[in-house]
């Protein structure tokens, strides 16, 4: 597996944790508390064919969320950093476009 995190200045983390996994819990295994949440992308997500699942991990911290990324091929962990900056962005509508500096671990 390949992993990337990146620590999103906020003050709003827990706030946009939550609104990020109600949005995708109707199409996707999603988990989550005000604090810390985990989405599963499953391999095969919007025809996509991955060699297997990916998933992100969240957390709230004062002044960051923490997004964690898991995927099982490089391209499949590109696209996803993309696409969970982008719904990010769409709800910190007024603080957008917020700083993503993505580590490869």
């Amino acid at each position: 597996m390949i992993r990337s995190i990146a620590r999103v200045p906020t003050d709003k983390g827990s706030r946009y944790l939550q609104q990020l996994c109600k949005h995708w819990s109707h199409n996707l295994a999603v988990e989550f508390t005000p604090e810390a949440g985990a989405v599963v992308f499953p391999r095969n997500a919007r025809g996509a064919d991955w060699p297997g699942d990916a998933t992100l991990t969240l957390q709230a911290h004062d002044g960051s969320l923490e997004c964690r990324l898991e995927a099982s091929a490089a391209e499949q962990l590109e696209a996803l950093k993309e696409v969970v900056a982008r719904h990010l962005d769409r709800f910190a509508h007024r603080e957008a476009p917020l700083r993503f500096d993505w580590q490869n671990a």
